[in-house]
């Protein structure tokens, strides 16, 4: 076993960061040059080329986009600093694949947010800001390829205030514009920096000319972040010199209380801009000692966990990935250590498993370590059953933390197998996607019989398609697309009884609930016991519920059911024949009759768009979307291109893409994210 990579290294000098950003803003190629510029590799790989470190999938690799999450260690020492430790994920910018960049934000402490200097703020960049905002995760943003024509610091700060409702501070400008990038002008440090044609960076103070020019600009950055520290507002305020030291730690502390975000810029595949971002991370970016203390529940009621290697063990399963040496569980350690030969409880399966081996991962690879504290992610080797997003803790203190939450799936291919010959590998393949990744489902139609996988959209499961071929070696051919539609009660209804009642010789089945129904608008499902005098059990007041759950699978038009309040409001026991399997299958009658009564309304996906299209051609754009019941929400002048904002239901959407080239002589392009769920504008469209 080898020495952990954090052996050394202060627990307040790591740093657990994602890069996230839209498609192709160039999340991968940074992430490729922070670990060259930090010597974890010796040479840059590029994505056009299928040879970035952290795409090591070869479907990957043949498709040129990011697909997993991937993680990567590196040390970086500031030019005026000690050495830190950086854990960086690398996240996909597709939305098909966000359930990639859900779990990474769950377990990290920072992120940067990367935009195009030429596109701006993009639609898949809104959600991986609404993501990261919604975990509380601190952000710094790296505007890219600022060496691209066309590319703006300035338009993308505008758009980061307009479209994310974020308070940007620019801590310094770029020098030189377009293929003339060559320097970065440093407002904190009053420095000036440069890079000659292979990126090597050299350092000088301000000139006396400089310090003229760009000295405006760095009171202007104090005064905004001044208006949200009182340290540094106090020190404006008496007229105190402010320098480098008194401006990071003001800066440090309003980004780690989320009141603004540090932006920097640069390109980063011409190696330009990289250091100064690394030393912003180090700089602006929490450790987990600065990040809030963590909530678990446990027998004892909720408590709260410090990242203490000597409190209680908490870690959170993260990511599961299956590899040829054996499946790797990902696990964010929050409190506690970890070692090999522990034996700990696993929530979801409620039962212990030891730890055989820990590795600290390098992308596809693993380094060996005997021992993980609190604050690391580490990846458990050889586990075959591990579930995302349950928590592992001492058998003695069993405790459950947050768990990970999938958006729900849009689309479903029928799959079948072109052999029967590979009907068990089929199911083995499936049951393994599905255990890696939470927005992929498996399930059988109810009228024929067929396989159906569901999953974020057309890529996501072409992708899982393409890894039943590559890894379980299946010749699978997939039908149709379905769209994942959803229901939701009408109307409230009071006293709906579900009752089972088998009492004729030997063992019986008995149980009798009632049970109150009430629309929500936040597409969620509560359960709320409110039965009084012990009318049911405990133990049976579970099983009510688990049967509830169960039931939501399929309403009255055969879609899932979501939005709903139920409530148990009697309920009747039989001291012999009652049993947990009756309360289950009697609140599934309940919510059924109750469904039955309501009515449910039919809901579908909608996707948010942004088609860039010549201006010449908006008008056809416009009517395409229309035809296909979609709603123009503005058209942005790009001076001879247009930018068009719309919302269009997901079933209307079939061959857009398609039609979108014929449209535009191949030169409008369109991105698109999940947006919601609405009432339906029609029946469901035919499988």
């Amino acid at each position: 076993m080898n020495t952990p990579l954090t052996g050394n290294t202060p627990i307040r000098r790591w740093r657990n960061l994602g890069i996230i950003a839209h498609v192709d803003a160039g999340k991968t190629t940074l992430t490729e040059r922070l670990l060259w510029k930090t010597g974890a590799i010796h040479r840059t790989g590029e994505v056009h080329d299928g040879a970035a470190t952290t795409d090591f999938d070869p479907i990957e690799r043949r498709r040129g986009i990011t697909i997993g999450a991937a993680a990567v260690q590196a040390r970086w020492t500031p030019h005026d600093g000690a050495e830190h430790r950086l854990t960086v994920i690398d996240t996909p910018g597709h939305i098909d694949f966000a359930i990639e960049v859900e779990r990474s934000l769950r377990v990290l402490d920072g992120a940067v947010a990367v935009f195009s200097g030429v596109d701006g703020v993009q639609p898949q960049s809104e959600t991986v800001w609404r993501q990261a905002r919604r975990h509380g995760v601190p952000l710094i943003a790296f505007v890219n390829k600022m060496d691209r024509v066309g590319a703006s610091l300035e338009r993308t700060l505008t758009q980061m205030r307009d479209k994310l409702d974020a308070v940007p501070w620019a801590l310094g400008e770029t020098v030189g514009a377009e293929s003339d990038l060559s320097g970065w002008i440093d407002y904190v440090a009053r420095e000036s920096v440069s890079w000659d044609d292979a990126g090597t960076l050299s350092r000088q103070a301000w000139t006396s000319e400089e310090a003229a020019r760009f000295e405006p600009a760095r009171q202007r950055l104090i005064e905004a972040v001044a208006d949200h520290d009182d340290a540094l507002a106090e020190a404006f305020l008496d007229a105190r010199a402010i320098d480098a030291a008194l401006l990071k730690a003001a800066l440090r502390r309003a980004t780690l209380a989320g009141a603004g975000t540090p932006v920097l810029a640069g390109s980063a595949f011409k190696n330009k801009g990289v250091e100064p971002l690394l030393d912003a991370i180090v700089d602006y970016l929490p450790s987990p000692l600065d990040r809030p203390a963590v909530c678990a529940q446990s027998e004892r009621g909720e408590v709260e966990l410090a990242p203490d290697a000597n409190g209680p063990l908490a870690g959170l399963v993260f990511k599961i990935v299956q590899q040829e040496h054996g499946a790797q569980t990902f696990v964010r350690l929050y409190s506690g250590t970890l070692r090999v030969g522990d034996t700990v409880w696993a929530s979801r399966r409620e039962k212990a498993l030891r730890v055989g081996r820990l590795q600290v991962v390098q992308a596809d690879r693993g380094q060996d370590v005997d021992v993980a504290y609190a604050g690391e992610i580490v990846a458990v080797v050889g586990w075959k059953d591990a579930i995302s997003g349950e928590t592992l803790s001492d058998a003695g203190e069993r405790l459950a933390l947050d768990s990970i939450q999938a958006q729900p799936a849009v689309l479903s291919w029928r799959l079948t197998a072109a052999k029967a010959s590979d009907l068990i590998r089929l199911g083995q393949g499936l049951a393994s996607l599905a255990q890696q990744d939470p927005s992929f489902r498996v399930g059988t139609d109810a009228d024929t019989g067929e396989t159906l996988v569901w999953g974020m959209g057309e890529l996501h499961l072409e992708v899982m398609v393409d890894r039943l071929r590559e890894l379980w070696n299946v010749d699978v051919r997939t039908g149709s697309p379905r769209v994942a539609y959803q229901e939701t009660p009408s109307r409230a209804v009071r006293g709906v009884e579900g009752k089972l009642s088998k009492q004729t010789g030997g063992s019986g089945q008995f149980a009798r609930v009632v049970i109150d129904v009430t629309p929500r608008e936040d597409g969620q499902f509560e359960f709320v016991d409110r039965t009084v005098g012990g009318v049911v059990p405990r133990n049976f007041v579970g099983a009510t519920e688990k049967g509830l759950r169960a039931a939501l699978a399929e309403g009255p038009q055969g879609f899932p059911v979501v939005g709903l309040t139920v409530a148990l409001t009697d309920g009747e026991t039989h001291a012999v024949d009652s049993s947990e399997m009756a309360f289950q299958r009697a609140a599934a009658e309940a919510l059924k009759a109750a469904l039955a009564q309501t009515g449910t309304t039919l809901l579908e996906p909608v996707m948010a768009l942004v088609v860039d299209t010549p201006a010449a051609n908006v008008g056809d754009v416009v009517g395409d979307l229309q035809r296909r019941s979609g709603r123009v929400l503005s058209i942005e002048d790009k001076g001879g291109r247009s930018d068009v904002t719309a919302r269009a239901p997901l079933a209307q959407l079939s061959g857009y893409t398609t039609t979108l080239r014929s449209l535009s002589q191949g030169r409008a392009s369109a991105s698109m994210v999940f947006d919601g769920y609405e009432v339906a504008r029609g029946l469901p469209k035919a499988a």
